[in-house]
C-alpha cells in the first residue's frame, strides 16, 4: 500500500468519525426541540407518581396521604424564576420509577425529604453578597490623589 493510500485511508476514517456527530444544538434531545415544561401538568405527573409509589412500597407519610388525596392540590411548586424543559420533567419522573422503595421512602419523608439529584433543576443560587467598594474604607486613595478621609496621601 503506498503512502499517499494510506493518507487518503486516515483522512476518510477521520472524516467518517467527525461527521457522526450529532448536529450542533442537538444533543440528547433526541431530534425534538426544546419545549419548556408544563408546570401543572408536571405537578399532577409527579402527584400520581408519588401515590402510586407510596401505595406500592406501603409508606405513609403525610406527603403520601396528600398525594393520594384527590381533592388536594400538587405539592409540587416551582419559582416563577425556574424555567425547566419538558425533557426535565421525563427525566425527573423516570427517576423517580425506578427509584427502590427505601429510596422512595427518603424522598416523601416527613421530616426531611431528599430531592432526586433528576428532580432537582430549580435550584436557588445564593444570594450576592452586597458590592464592597474600596472607597469606603478610610485612608483608601481615590481618584483626585486624596485619601477618603479628606486628607493628603
Amino acid at each position: 500500500m503506498s503512502a499517499r493510500a494510506r493518507v487518503l485511508g486516515f483522512v476518510a476514517a477521520l472524516l467518517g468519525v467527525l461527521l457522526m456527530a450529532p448536529t450542533v444544538g442537538d444533543t440528547g434531545s433526541c431530534g425534538r426541540t426544546a419545549t419548556d415544561l408544563d408546570r401543572d401538568r408536571y405537578a399532577n405527573a409527579r402527584k400520581l407518581e408519588d401515590c402510586e409509589r407510596c401505595q406500592e412500597c406501603g409508606l405513609d407519610t403525610a406527603r403520601c396521604q396528600s398525594a393520594c388525596d384527590p381533592k388536594q392540590l400538587p405539592e409540587i411548586v416551582l419559582p416563577a424564576t425556574c424555567r425547566p424543559l419538558f425533557h426535565d420533567g421525563e427525566v425527573c419522573l423516570r427517576a423517580l420509577a425506578a427509584a427502590s422503595c427505601s429510596t422512595y421512602a427518603t424522598f416523601v419523608d416527613d421530616e426531611a425529604p431528599a430531592v432526586p439529584t433528576e428532580c432537582d433543576f430549580c435550584q436557588t443560587a445564593p444570594p450576592a453578597p452586597p458590592p464592597a467598594s474600596v472607597f469606603a474604607e478610610a485612608g483608601a486613595i481615590g481618584e483626585g490623589g486624596t485619601s477618603s478621609d479628606g486628607a493628603s496621601p
